[in-house]
């Protein structure tokens, strides 16, 4: 018998294998339902399993564009109820979130804010809390702390979030996602990248480490100053945009390249965005310009746009989410997803016993947990 990619991600999870063990006996979610709006790809699957081994009844949906389908189906044969198939349609992602806040969970993993947002047009009695995964759903639910006033502890405020998935796995992510997705070279070419947070700032490292000239753009002097010591040119948008072979958007804003770059853009540039929401590069706007004169849809998740003077731009994913599109999508690291789902599963159970109450709406991970999860790795990492 041939095991399954998800049964090697299970195997090399060891955090989430040692706190499955735990719940087994502790069962911290007994009698609950959680409620999950996540990526739905094998790191989730060794997640929510975990968190079922707990006692939790869960009830998932996935986000857009990366629901995998032989995630659902080992998902739905453990027991899972696992709502809608993958789709880049925004209203029937919608239409699925509605799906999962109906059986109304006491407890819900959230990923860029979908479900708590939505839960605020339709709530119920009985919400505990539950967790944010990503600064796109922080920055989202900030100003909704008044009417939520519940624990909600966002995962990516974590420094072991910050540096172990988005500033190191999201960077060798994204370059793994650009080769098997075009099998273009990376050598010489000239990569912009847009937005220096902790993701930006992965993605330039691992470009240059990959031989390419990186560019940073940020709207932040301070962080623009911090690209430059870094080693990376910083010139103006214009000119960053201009020189690009490649650009990469991972800033958690809206329309960061619109129809209105089209004059800048180089032939055979590639557009890919690596953030949380495909709203960074507006997709529509680019296929729907004046200038496009014709489309042709490649396999892979790949699309170019023929210009009317002859350029050719193309663009990954439709603006989606680049590192878990195209063909055999793995997205970030094991070992990094471990430790951010580690994070998630002492977070939820945190919640579940009352050990956060509602001021911590929308605030990091406690630092008793960051350090608990830390040690427990350094721990299986090098056992004494």
């Amino acid at each position: 018998m041939v095991s399954t990619r998800i049964d090697w991600v299970r195997e090399h999870c060891l955090l989430l294998r040692g706190i499955a063990d735990e719940f087994g006996r502790t069962r911290p979610f007994d009698g609950l339902t959680i409620g999950t709006g996540i990526h739905l790809e094998a790191k989730t699957v060794a997640l929510l399993l975990t968190l079922r081994d707990g006692g939790a009844r869960l009830v998932s949906t996935g986000n857009l564009n990366t629901t995998q389908p032989d995630a659902v189906d080992r998902l739905r044969a453990e027991g899972v109820t696992v709502i809608g198939e993958p789709t880049k349609d925004s209203q029937v992602h919608a239409a699925y979130l509605g799906e999962v806040l109906a059986a109304e969970p006491d407890l819900i993993l959230d990923n860029g804010g979908d479900l708590f947002a939505t839960y605020l047009y339709r709530p119920y009695q009985g919400l505990l809390g539950g967790t944010e995964e990503t600064t796109s759903g922080r920055m989202r639910l900030e100003p909704l702390r008044d009417r939520l006033r519940r624990p909600i502890l966002v995962i990516n405020d974590s420094p072991i979030k910050q540096f172990a998935e988005n500033e190191h796995a999201v960077g060798q992510s994204a370059v793994e996602s650009f080769l098997r997705m075009t099998n273009r070279v990376t050598n010489g070419e000239q990569v912009t990248v847009f937005g220096y947070g902790a993701c930006g700032r992965g993605v330039a490292a691992n470009f240059r480490g990959a031989y390419a000239r990186v560019s940073v753009v940020d709207v932040d002097p301070v962080t623009r100053l911090r690209a430059h010591l870094d080693g990376f040119s910083t010139p103006s948008r214009d000119t960053a945009v201009a020189e690009a072979d490649l650009i990469i958007t991972v800033t958690g804003a809206r329309d960061v390249l619109t129809a209105a770059d089209l004059p800048l853009l180089r032939d055979g540039v590639i557009l890919a965005n690596a953030g949380h929401f495909p709203a960074e590069i507006d997709a529509a706007g680019l296929i729907g310009a004046a200038e496009v004169t014709s489309t042709r849809e490649y396999a892979d998740d790949l699309l170019t746009l023929e210009l009317g003077d002859g350029r050719r731009i193309h663009l990954l994913a439709r603006g989606h989410m680049f590192n878990l599109a195209g063909p055999r999508p793995l997205g970030n690291s094991i070992e990094s997803m471990d430790l951010g789902f580690a994070l998630q599963a002492r977070c939820l159970e945190a919640v579940a016993r009352g050990s956060v109450d509602a001021a911590s709406c929308v605030v990091p991970v406690p630092g008793l947990i960051d350090a608990d999860v830390a040690r427990s790795y350094l721990d299986r990492k090098y056992p004494r």
